[in-house]
C-alpha cells in the first residue's frame, strides 16, 4: 500500500471553520483527520502539505516510524504548527491502518478500557452571548443572569451532569465573553490585571448556572489565559467556597501553577495548550494540576498516549481538550477509550444544525455520556458532499 496524496477539506461552522485531513492509498483506503486552522494557527494547511509532500509514494501504516521521522525533519523548529500539521498526518494514518485492518483505532492499541464517557458541555453559554452566533445555532442569546439559569436548567434537563463556563460580562452597553488573554474584544489590554467586578461578575454567574442546574450539575470555570500568576491565585482563593468540580488554566509556568494548586482547594486543570511529552513534563515533575488536558488534534493519538501514561506514572486523569466538530469528539473517544486514567470529555453542544452532516456517523450520547463508536478507524467517514455545501467562510 502507497500513499497517493493528501488533501485538505475546509467547512464553514458559523463562527469558525472545522478543517479535515484527507489521506488517499493506492490500494482504497482513505483515512481522515480533523485540524483546527481557525484559532491561532492559519496556514496550517500550507505546512501539513509541505510535510505530506514527502511521504506521497511511501507505505502509510508504519505510523510511528513516519511521526519520528517526521519530528526529526521539525527538530529546529519544535512545537506549534509543525508539530500539529504532524498530528494531522498522524492521525490519519491510524484511519488508513485501521481500516486496512478492518478494526477501529483503540484496537490497535490493546482494546477498549472502557465504552461510555462521561461529558461535559463546554463552552455553555459563550456562543450565545453574541447574537450573530446565538441566531445560527437557533438559540435565544444570553442577556442576563436569569437567562444564565434557564440555560443551567437546560443542561441538567438535556440529561448532562457536568457543564464549563467561560466568562461573562453583563455590565456593558452588550453582553460579551470576558478574554482578555486572547484580544477578543475592543479595548483588551496586555496587562490581564483582576479587577473586583470581574470577581463579582464571576461569582454572580456560576451561582446562576448552580441554581438554574439544581445543583445536580457539576460547575467547570475556564479562566484561559486571561490572569497572571497572581491574578489567577486571587480568583480561584475568591471561588474556593463554590464546590467547582475544577477551574481551569493556561499557563505556561509550571511553578507558577504549582504555587496557584498548593494555595487553594479547589482542582485544577491545565496543559491543553502544551506539546509533547517535553513540555507536559515539568508540569508534572512539579505536581502543577490535579487533571491534565490533552488535545488529540495537537499532539497527535500515538504521542497523546504516551502523555497519558506519564500522566500515570504521576497519579493524574487526563480529559481530552475537544471543542472541534464531529470527527475530533471521536478521535478522542478513542484517547479515553484506550487509557486507564480517564477523568472527562470535553464537547461542544451548541454548534451550528449542519454539524451531523459532515460526517457520516455522529457521536452517540446518552444521559451526557458518549458511546464507543465501534466502526473502523475512527468510526465515521467525513462527508465530502456536506462540507462543500457549506463551503469556509
Amino acid at each position: 500500500m502507497k500513499i497517493r496524496g493528501f488533501e485538505s477539506l475546509h467547512a464553514d461552522a458559523g463562527w469558525r471553520n472545522i478543517s479535515f485531513l484527507k489521506i488517499t492509498t493506492d490500494e482504497g483506503p482513505v483515512g481522515w483527520s480533523e485540524y483546527n486552522e481557525s484559532y491561532g494557527s492559519r496556514g496550517l494547511s500550507a505546512v501539513i502539505a509541505a510535510l505530506g509532500e514527502t511521504l506521497v509514494g511511501t507505505d502509510p501504516r508504519p505510523v510511528e516510524r513516519i511521526s519520528a521521522m517526521l519530528y526529526a525533519q521539525t527538530r529546529q523548529a519544535p512545537g506549534g504548527m509543525n508539530a500539529q500539521a504532524i498530528a494531522a498526518i498522524e492521525n490519519a494514518l491510524l484511519d488508513i491502518k485501521a481500516k486496512a485492518l478492518g478494526v477501529p483505532v483503540y484496537e490497535l492499541f490493546g482494546g477498549p478500557v472502557r465504552d461510555r464517557f462521561r461529558l461535559y458541555w463546554s463552552h455553555c453559554g459563550t456562543y450565545l452571548v453574541n447574537r450573530d452566533h446565538a441566531k445560527v445555532i437557533g438559540e435565544q442569546p444570553l442577556r442576563s443572569l436569569d437567562d444564565v439559569e434557564a440555560l443551567g436548567a437546560r443542561v441538567r434537563e438535556r440529561g448532562f451532569t457536568a457543564l464549563k463556563c467561560n466568562m461573562y460580562r453583563f455590565d456593558g452597553p452588550e453582553p460579551y465573553v470576558y478574554m482578555p488573554g486572547f484580544a477578543r474584544s475592543a479595548g483588551d489590554r496586555p496587562e490581564l490585571n483582576l479587577s473586583r467586578e470581574t470577581v463579582r461578575a464571576l461569582r454572580n454567574q456560576i451561582s446562576a448556572f448552580q441554581e438554574g442546574s439544581g445543583g445536580r450539575v457539576d460547575i467547570l470555570v475556564d479562566l484561559n489565559f486571561n490572569f497572571r500568576t497572581d491574578g489567577y491565585m486571587a480568583l480561584a482563593r475568591a471561588l474556593d467556597d463554590l464546590g467547582l468540580y475544577w477551574i481551569e488554566i493556561d499557563n505556561y509556568d509550571p511553578e507558577g501553577l504549582a504555587m496557584i494548586r498548593r494555595s487553594v482547594e479547589t482542582p485544577i486543570a491545565s496543559c491543553e495548550s502544551l506539546y509533547g511529552r517535553r513540555q507536559f513534563r515539568p508540569f508534572l515533575e512539579r505536581y502543577s494540576m490535579d487533571a491534565a488536558i490533552i488535545d488529540v488534534p495537537w499532539n497527535g493519538f500515538s504521542e497523546s498516549l504516551k502523555i497519558a501514561a506519564m500522566c500515570d506514572a504521576w497519579e493524574v486523569n487526563i480529559a481530552p481538550h475537544n471543542f472541534y466538530g464531529h470527527l475530533s469528539t471521536l478521535m478522542s473517544a478513542h484517547l479515553c477509550a484506550t487509557v486507564p486514567n480517564f477523568r472527562i470529555m470535553e464537547i461542544d453542544i451548541d454548534d451550528v444544525p449542519w454539524k451531523d452532516d459532515l460526517v457520516t456517523v455522529p457521536p452517540r450520547i446518552e444521559n451526557g455520556e458518549l458511546i464507543l463508536p465501534t466502526g473502523p478507524g475512527w468510526g465515521a467517514e467525513v462527508n465530502e458532499d456536506a462540507v462543500r455545501a457549506h463551503p469556509p467562510q
